[in-house]
């Protein structure tokens, strides 16, 4: 159970793809997570990554209330598929006096429903075609997530103006509160980063920060 509360926390109901993807970037920021799902095999998956991840076989109200996710700044809902459960879900949640419910929606019938039981409503398959646009129209950003209206990771192709800068050069952390969260390197992932890393030719960055200042770093990029 979360109880220290200096840091965010953050609750994740169902792993599937969405969610699971979720729980890894925001616990690799820090923060404290709660994962919760009824399959153990996908809990076993985050179990490196939080050391709050439950299976829990029915959402109830109590069963929630026990893994302490009343206790999180905020909750999302990652269930699709099963709508029933996902409103019950949601319901329970929002019960439980979380200051902020996120609830993932299949149709636009789903999310108004969820939007009525006052939880906020992401719509996947909307977001992928906002990303696939992103993708289209600028050339140095070859995928991104968005986790909330501000909060995004992006992929960024780092141009000529970074080769042979290194991480503490460019310190986007303190200019722009961006953290570094991997570098692709000659077809290998680095996610333990250090200050004396040099960019080179080729070399993708992945960042996670608020939007506009990733946009401000790919207009940077660009320039």
């Amino acid at each position: 159970m979360v109880k220290n509360k200096k840091r965010e926390s953050f609750g994740v109901i169902g792993l599937g793809r969405f969610g699971l993807a979720l729980a890894k970037a925001l616990a690799k920021e820090g923060k404290d997570v709660i994962a919760i799902d009824s399959d153990e095999n996908k809990i076993k998956e985050v179990r490196n990554d939080t050391e709050y991840a439950y299976v829990v076989s029915e959402l109830t109200k109590a069963a929630l209330q026990e893994t302490g996710i009343q206790n999180c700044d905020a909750v999302i809902v990652c269930i699709g598929k099963k709508i029933d459960t996902s409103i019950l879900t949601t319901l329970n949640v929002v019960s439980l006096g979380v200051p902020k419910v996120i609830a993932k929606a299949n149709t636009y019938e789903h999310g108004l429903i969820l939007e009525k039981l006052g939880a906020e409503v992401v719509y996947p398959e909307h977001d992928m075609a906002v990303r696939l646009a992103k993708r289209l129209l600028t050339n140095n950003v070859l995928d991104y997530i968005m986790l909330s209206d501000d909060i995004e990771i992006s992929e960024l192709t780092l141009t000529d103006k970074l080769i042979g800068e290194s991480v503490a050069d460019i310190n986007i952390r303190k200019k722009l509160g961006l953290n570094i969260i991997a570098i692709m390197h000659n077809g290998k992932t680095i996610t333990n980063i250090e200050p004396e890393y040099q960019f080179e030719k080729g070399d993708v960055m992945v960042v996670i920060g608020n939007r506009k200042n990733i946009e401000q770093f790919e207009d940077y990029l660009l320039k």
